[in-house]
């Protein structure tokens, strides 16, 4: 059994469960939703976790979106249930994302997130790319998947369809 499968459809619910479970109310108000509204997420890069019982554990999914003119993924949510963090789950979850993305051959990676807990992941903040309002420029952080990607990048994200 693979140790992160890609989440199906039939895997849904649950894992909206869990990020119910793991994010204040009103994490749909975000930011961050407005450029996932009524774009389906890249099902490759949407990957869970479930424990020795079947329950989902941890998930992330990642979403395409337009950073100026170029493509770009925007990762997360991501979550773990709070019985099993701290056990590197959120952290296995992030590198298989970005090295699924990587072998996709995707170009950049964004989130908006703690640099310092990112920063491992190779993330860095990202000078002149505007997430859509209320968002912290410091919290816009960056990842290249191949080299260069985010040179001299800027402009507005923007929802990918």
């Amino acid at each position: 059994m693979e140790a992160y499968p890609q989440e199906t459809p039939e895997d849904w619910w649950e894992v909206e469960a869990l990020y119910d479970s793991c994010f204040a109310p009103g994490r749909t108000a975000l930011s961050s939703y407005r450029l996932r509204d009524g774009v389906p997420p890249v099902p490759e890069l949407c990957r869970i976790r479930r424990d020795r019982t079947g329950v989902v554990v941890g998930a992330i999914r990642c979403w395409p979106v337009r950073v100026g003119t170029l493509p770009a993924l925007l990762l997360g949510p991501v979550a773990v249930h709070a019985t099993r963090q701290g056990e590197g789950l959120g952290a296995a979850l992030i590198g298989e994302a970005v090295e699924r993305a990587r072998a996709l051959g995707h170009e950049r990676m964004m989130l908006v997130g703690d640099e310092p807990y990112y920063r491992r992941f190779g993330f860095t903040r990202l000078e002149g790319v505007l997430m859509p309002p209320p968002t912290n420029p410091a919290r816009v952080l960056g990842l290249a998947l191949a080299p260069g990607a985010w040179d001299g990048v800027t402009g507005e994200v923007t929802r990918a369809m």
